[in-house]
């Protein structure tokens, strides 16, 4: 789960994390797509952008169960909308902030 304000670098650590899990594919935000596929030699990576969602129903409408069930790595931009459905899911957060002196990153 990748959370933080707008312009934090949430896609840009995706584009960073992708190409370190050898992808060659371009890496792009899915804020109109809501959600893109890499491959990478280890396996499909599935990144989410859940901005635009009006509510869960949404999330659910585009099949989101289907592609966390599968197994593969689940990258999710602005996902507090889905987190209450998230419970049983193995995940971890991370926060960016953009502050006065830099960023401040934030594992949970």
């Amino acid at each position: 789960m990748l959370k933080g304000n707008l312009g934090a670098g949430k896609t840009t650590f995706t584009q960073y994390l992708l190409k370190e899990f050898g992808s060659d594919d371009e890496i792009s935000s899915p804020t109109y797509s809501i959600v893109n596929e890499y491959d990478t030699p280890k396996g499909k990576v599935y990144h989410f952008d859940l901005y635009r969602l009006k509510d869960v129903t949404e999330a659910y409408d585009f099949g989101i169960e289907e592609y966390l069930d599968n197994g593969f790595l689940s990258i999710i931009e602005w996902p507090e909308i889905y987190m209450d459905e998230l419970e049983g899911y193995d995940f971890h957060e991370m926060t960016i902030e953009n502050t006065e002196s830099g960023r401040e990153i934030e594992f949970n």
